[in-house]
């Protein structure tokens, strides 16, 4: 079993703690804080553990000839695609007035760093964990000085390869225990066919001690649910109020309706785990009553017989006796009894 740490102030991961949940706001607040607030809300209302954004400082994660570069798409939010990202970006006072709402909720805030200097801020405010978003899995600079600020960590893995993966896993590890690994294809939204749920036990088996989530892009909510089957400790998926609005994640994302319907689907799904050690449980008493079935007389048996397989069967009988799986234990024991065709026997019929 994957070690255990603490994610957030009293909610640990991994072990046999229950899965935590992150509803990933991202950028699909429209640049409106409250429609951010509203989607916080959202969050906790049907059951997500944490609601996350992305912080940038846009001047610090992306060149200036990237921002200054024409915007053309229908998501656009300005003529460039800096005056897009700028629209979607909130100020420093505002993500401390999301975080006091998120607080007053009663639900986990934190972020992805987009950049290193967003990852100062973030950590100036104490949120509780860090993301790291898949296009920076493979940045090596900003994962040593993320892992160095001693927070727990969770890492996505899109456009990754294994290979870069253990490079990660050896990076982190050098500064910080307390980190884990999403498996997550980078597509919006995600093609069945290249979720990969398999890469979760190949994570496990790879990196025994840390616990493995997933984050997912795709429709729906049946593959997260399975995700979480396969042992996923953390789930990020994407989350919107409405996926008819402008921007490129909203298509990717849950509405209401479907995030509660995902909680609920998972913690279900952890109960129904239940124990790995296989014995009769004392739900099934009634159905072992009615059609539990025991070793009986074949024909009468005469007191001293030695009893041989033609003389035994299995059937449901009143009272129950011997297990089905010991007929072969009483070949050549002899019976102290007599008894009719039908009879149960029972171990005090059995001598020797």
């Amino acid at each position: 079993m994957s070690a255990e740490f603490e994610l957030c102030p009293g909610r640990k991961i991994g072990g046999s703690n229950p899965c935590f949940i992150i509803a990933e706001i991202g950028q699909n607040h429209q640049g409106d804080l409250e429609i951010a607030k509203k989607m916080i809300r959202m969050a906790k209302d049907c059951g997500a553990d944490c609601a996350k954004f992305q912080k940038s400082e846009i001047e610090h994660r992306f060149t200036k000839l990237a921002l200054e570069r024409l915007y053309t798409s229908p998501h656009a939010w300005g003529p460039t695609y800096g005056a897009h990202k700028h629209h979607l970006e909130f100020s420093h006072q505002q993500y401390r007035e999301l975080q006091q709402f998120a607080n007053e909720v009663g639900i986990f805030f934190t972020a992805s760093g987009m950049d290193e200097m967003a990852v100062e801020f973030l950590h100036e405010i104490n949120v509780p964990f860090f993301k790291v978003a898949s296009a920076d899995t493979n940045n090596i600079p900003y994962l040593e000085k993320t892992a160095k600020k001693g927070r727990p960590m969770v890492i996505s893995s899109g456009m990754q390869s294994m290979e870069t993966m253990r490079c990660v896993y050896q990076t982190i590890k050098q500064h910080n225990p307390n980190f884990t690994f999403l498996q997550c294809t980078s597509a919006y939204p995600l093609p069945i066919e290249h979720v990969n749920l398999s890469l979760i036990p190949e994570f496990q088996k790879e990196f025994p001690d840390i616990p493995i989530g997933y984050s997912g892009h795709e429709a729906g909510i049946h593959v997260s649910v399975a995700a979480v089957a396969l042992g996923a400790k953390v789930l990020e998926r994407h989350v919107t109020l409405d996926k008819s609005w402008k921007g490129s994640d909203h298509a990717a994302s849950l509405e209401p309706a479907e995030l509660a319907e995902l909680v609920k689907a998972i913690r279900t799904v952890e109960m129904a785990m239940g124990s790995p050690v296989k014995q009769m449980l004392p739900c099934e008493a009634s159905c072992h009553s009615k059609l539990g079935k025991s070793v009986v007389a074949r024909k009468p048996l005469k007191k001293g017989e030695t009893l041989t397989l033609d003389m035994l069967t299995v059937k449901v009988a009143e009272p129950h006796g011997m297990r089905p799986e010991n007929i072969f234990k009483l070949v050549g024991k002899k019976i102290t009894v007599d008894l009719e065709e039908d009879a149960t026997i029972t171990d005090a019929m059995i001598k020797g």
